[in-house]
Order: C-alpha cells, then sequence, then structure tokens
C-alpha cells in the first residue's frame, strides 16, 4: 500500500486547512512492523502532507519500546503512555502525523514526548479514525 500514501494525503489536503505549524513529524512505527512492511505509513504520510503543504517533515520521535495495538482494548491502549522519546529539539509548534487514530493514545504519549523536547502546541493529524461498536 505504499503507493497509496500521495493519494491519502490528497483527501487530507481537500479536509483540512494546512495546520499553523513550524514542522511535522510521524509516529514512529516499531521495528518489527517497519521491517514486516518495509515502510512505516505515517512518515509516508506525513512526507507527502508536507511537500502539500510547504513544510519542513522532520523525524522527531523514536519508540523507546515496541508498540502493535492492533485488535487492543481502549484499557490496553493506554499502556503506550512513555513509548516515545524525542530525538532532536522540537520546533515551537508541530503537528505529529499517523495514519490511524483509534483511543487517542498514541497521539497523546507523541504530543507529551514532543512537548518535553521543546514544542508548545501539539496538533494531531490521521489518515483515519476508527470508531466505536455500541
Amino acid at each position: 500500500m505504499r503507493r497509496l500514501a500521495a493519494e491519502a494525503a490528497q483527501i487530507v489536503v481537500e479536509c483540512l486547512p494546512p495546520p499553523e505549524v513550524d514542522a511535522i513529524t510521524f509516529v514512529p512505527a516499531d521495528r518489527g512492523r517497519r521491517l514486516k512492511r518495509g515502510h512505516n505509513p505515517a512518515e509516508r504520510l506525513a512526507q507527502q502532507l508536507a511537500a502539500a503543504w510547504g513544510l519542513p517533515c522532520i523525524p522527531l520521535l523514536e519508540r523507546t519500546r515496541g508498540g502493535r495495538q492492533r485488535g487492543s482494548s481502549a484499557a490496553e491502549r493506554r499502556t503506550v503512555r512513555g513509548a516515545f522519546r524525542a530525538i532532536a529539539a522540537a520546533p515551537r509548534t508541530v503537528a505529529v502525523v499517523d495514519d490511524v487514530y483509534t483511543t487517542g493514545a498514541t497521539a497523546a504519549a507523541a504530543a507529551s514526548a514532543l512537548r518535553g523536547a521543546g514544542a508548545r502546541r501539539v496538533e494531531a493529524i490521521s489518515f483515519a479514525r476508527t470508531l466505536r461498536r455500541r
């Protein structure tokens, strides 16, 4: 699905105004998933969005531990807290991109790491959002 990043980014660009941020970053994939896929969908989406919006795309985060959450409950997903560490100083305002937003736990953990690295405002952008069944 690597080739779909440009199409996904185009959909996001059509639905959202450009964020008022200094840079875009992305949620890093865990090592196993990146090796299996051969790429990180969030990174590819971030690169395409940055190009469309004329913003720099900077890798700012790394995983401190594994992060596979597919099939996990909302309570289990909250264990992602502290799963990221900044690898560089963050710009004052930054948008963090992930491919799918489920509970917000990943975005919150990434934003926390970015704020710890100097960001004062962090926006989250994703291509898809899962809906809870009732």
